[in-house]
């Protein structure tokens, strides 16, 4: 029986002394398992004395039952401690600020947000959408908008240029999306009222300019647009893009190639604070450029100017985000500064609409 005693001592204390359950489940096996200590001594049984057998089966299974009572009471006490541990390690400081999901912490840049506005004005008044690829022909860019070899007009855009090819053909970064207004005419039958928004690319770069820009240009062709159209059409888009009752344009007779006649317009604003302020003021400034599409133009596209005629405009859509959200510098649009994207961005649920307010 002293065995036995020194046996139950032994186990106790490797049950005691077992920090974790796996430490514990050797424990077991080493005394209850099929050669454990414990099952050892039970197999012993059967060799001995009737009157052996019955004073050492009770004590053996005694022991048997209080070693697994010990081992599932040390086991209670090692998972609670391994839950407070867990619960501890992982515990959440409630008063911390929720992280803002994609769709909070996100920003649209201000150029997207003013082609989706654009895109909704222009949308209302009955205009598609036009589109073309960045990469151009010399004659798509320049020769089939009335832009003459060696003229100096050409020089004026500070072409983006590619090698010539073996053919003789030279590829170029398009200089406006004019050549939109070219594939468009050819591809589509009058009557035509499309916008065209898109990249842009010069060699120039400063405060105002930068080498890849945004520009927007619109087009109307059918048999009877005027003047009085264009200047109807521009009033309605810019008081709906800078959200103003009134605008006062002014017209100044310019040069484009393409157009005939040709004309800068200017809108009334007010300089006197920080920011300019439209459809107010005794001031002037510069906007966009337009004029009636060159009979030459029409041609070039298969159209004959007896019978169609119509206007255009061009603007740039990164100088309209300037004046209607604030921002003095056209280069920090491309510098990928996240701060400036967080204070001039918009949430990108945030969808401009002529019902909604376009910039709410």
């Amino acid at each position: 029986m002293s065995d036995l005693n020194t046996l139950e001592a032994e186990i106790s204390a490797a049950i005691a002394s077992a920090e974790t359950e796996a430490a514990l489940e050797d424990v077991r096996v080493a005394a209850l398992g099929k050669k454990g200590s414990v099952s050892e001594k039970m197999k012993t049984l059967g060799k001995m004395s009737p009157e052996e057998r019955k004073e050492m089966g009770p004590a053996l299974n005694g022991l048997k039952n209080r070693v697994a009572d010990a081992i599932n009471a040390r086991k209670g006490v090692l998972k609670e401690a391994a839950l407070e541990a867990r619960l501890a390690s992982e515990k959440v400081d409630v008063t911390q600020p929720l992280r803002l999901n994609p769709a909070d912490e996100g920003r649209i840049h201000p150029v997207s947000q003013v082609v989706d506005e654009l895109t909704a004005i222009f949308a209302d008044m009955g205009f598609a959408v036009a589109e073309g690829p960045d990469v151009e022909s010399d004659e798509l860019n320049f020769t089939a908008l009335n832009f003459p070899e060696g003229h100096p007009a050409r020089e004026m855009h500070d072409t983006f240029f590619f090698n010539e090819k073996e053919d003789g053909e030279r590829k170029l970064l398009r200089t406006h999306t004019s050549p939109v207004q070219i594939r468009t005419m050819r591809s589509q039958q009058p009557p035509l009222r499309v916008i065209m928004p898109g990249r842009t690319y010069r060699c120039d770069s400063d405060q105002t300019h930068t080498p890849m820009f945004h520009q927007l240009e619109g087009l109307v062709i059918d048999k009877s647009a005027h003047m009085g159209h264009l200047k109807g059409t521009l009033e309605e888009f810019l008081k709906a893009f800078f959200e103003v009752d009134n605008v006062v344009l002014r017209f100044r007779p310019s040069f484009f190639p393409f157009t005939e006649p040709s004309m800068e317009v200017d809108v009334q604003c007010d300089r006197s604070g920080a920011e300019v302020k439209i459809g107010e003021g005794s001031d002037w400034m510069e906007i966009l450029g337009c004029g009636m599409v060159h009979p030459n133009v029409l041609r070039n596209c298969g159209l004959d100017p007896d019978e169609y005629q119509g206007f255009a405009w061009g603007i740039g859509i990164d100088r309209l985000a300037m004046l209607k959200y604030g921002m003095n510098d056209l280069r920090a649009f491309f510098d990928a500064d996240v701060r400036w994207l967080k204070h001039y961005g918009f949430r990108p649920l945030d969808m401009p609409t002529l019902l909604g307010g376009l910039s709410d």
